[in-house]
């Protein structure tokens, strides 16, 4: 099984070929990501491995089936950017990492949440700079105060139990609700309720046509005034010029992004010599209550481990015709 594995940086060919050991797979990395420009390089190939922010739509998927790609397996759990209707009719089989560790993005949620609050990011400049005021970098106790999760997957799961664990409200909107997070006390409402009442707010939902843009002007005028807003799942769940203006209005007092709608072009890049063309990104960075993240919510040795081992038990369910329809999507 001959594998193009896209998208790669330094850490993924040392996960991956350290969990490839002893297998008959040869994997071929590429730094750059898949698309239209760059899928002839899958000649020769039998599947190819993508990311987050790999293009895999139906010219895409056309391409890849006539150089005789048998399947698309992603190293992420979120499979927005696949369209998997066209790899079905295509017979292209598309895998993905449905749980790599959830609590790593949870945790990630926790941090934006406690920098945020405790201005750790500002205190951390003060001091280097010799300013040891603390005018300005006044927080809240967490404990008593309401939280709101929007997706109650794993992930959400392992955030309502971490907000639980603080002395937190909980309260929880999914299409299905967990007996486990009730039985901790997390109440399962509306969004309207939970837009109301929640003093922060975080989101944990997959990326599809109901939940795109779910923060929007809309439902964000059903929310407290300086409610805090934290998306670690994937950009296009907020509308980033809504809540631009939100922060002007002092509607979201503070918002905290490990994602964005338009990163494709931006992260996991290092781009500090060039100029961002990006006004609304950059505009987003002037912010004092903003933080910013590059979607490293997910990247911790575990993480790694767990979606390299993920990634190439799939790969290697291909070449054995075996059945993974826990894994496979299409």
């Amino acid at each position: 099984m001959r594998v193009a594995v896209f998208s790669c940086k330094p850490y993924d060919i040392r996960t991956l070929t350290n969990q490839a050991k002893g297998l008959e797979v040869e994997l071929s990395f590429f730094e750059s990501k898949l698309c239209e420009e760059t899928t002839s390089l899958v000649q020769g190939y039998d599947a190819v491995s993508c990311f987050v922010n790999d293009v895999i739509n139906s010219k895409v998927l056309y391409q890849l089936s006539e150089q005789g790609i048998k399947a698309v397996v992603l190293r992420c759990a979120g499979y927005n950017n696949v369209d998997l209707d066209c790899a079905k009719n295509l017979g292209i089989e598309v895998y993905h990492v449905p749980d790599y560790s959830p609590t790593s993005v949870a945790e990630h949620a926790l941090a934006l949440i406690m920098t945020l609050n405790r201005k750790t990011h500002r205190a951390y400049h003060r001091v280097k700079e010799g300013n040891f005021a603390l005018e300005g970098l006044l927080g809240f106790n967490l404990q008593g105060k309401t939280v709101g999760c929007i997706g109650t997957g794993r992930i959400g799961q392992a955030f309502c139990r971490i907000m639980n664990g603080f002395g937190c409200q909980v309260l929880c909107y999914d299409i299905e609700p967990n007996q486990e997070l009730m039985d901790l006390g997390c109440e399962y409402t509306d969004l309207d309720t939970l837009f109301a009442n929640s003093q922060i707010i975080s989101l944990h939902c997959p990326l599809n046509a109901s939940t795109h843009h779910l923060i929007n002007q809309q439902t964000l005028e059903k929310m407290r005034d300086g409610v805090m807003l934290i998306n670690t799942s994937r950009g296009a769940l907020v509308h980033a010029q809504d809540a631009i203006q939100g922060l002007y209005s002092g509607k979201i007092g503070y918002l905290g992004l490990d994602v964005y709608e338009y990163e494709g072009s931006l992260f996991f890049e290092d781009m500090s010599s060039d100029i961002i063309q990006d006004s609304v990104f950059q505009l987003l960075l002037t912010f004092p209550n903003v933080v910013v993240t590059g979607h490293q919510g997910y990247f911790t040795e575990e993480a790694l481990a767990h979606i390299a081992q993920t990634t190439l038990e799939n790969i290697t369910s291909l070449e054995e015709h075996k059945d993974r329809t826990g894994y496979r999507l299409a």
